[in-house]
């Protein structure tokens, strides 16, 4: 499972995460740090990556795009990069769940 982590969150988190999400990005990495949302989007959907995010903006672009890709949403407001680390690494069995197969779009973790 490969996770794509928006603008809005540290490029710190690959690092972080590599024991649970090793083929994971930040958009930075990958040339996209000033792409809008459909051309992430877009990279997202063909290149196999679950979003995550703090915006609403992608899960909102799946109802009109339909997904995958498929979005991880976290709705936690101000916080750490190790906060979301942490609360990424407690919803991992939910992530793990949300991946192989649902038919939601979006993972809301908050």
């Amino acid at each position: 499972m490969k996770l794509l982590f928006d603008q809005n969150l540290s490029p710190q988190l690959v690092l972080r995460l590599t024991d649970l999400f090793p083929a994971s990005a930040p958009v930075s990495f990958l040339g996209l740090d000033r792409a809008d949302d459909e051309a992430i989007w877009a990279y997202a959907r063909t290149h196999q990556f679950i979003i995550v995010s703090k915006d609403a903006d992608y899960s909102d672009l799946g109802l009109l795009r339909h997904f995958p890709p498929y979005i991880i949403w976290l709705r936690m407001g101000n916080c750490t990069t190790a906060q979301i680390e942490a609360a990424l690494r407690a919803n991992y069995a939910a992530i793990l769940a949300f991946d192989q197969g649902t038919d939601l779009g979006t993972l809301i973790i908050a």
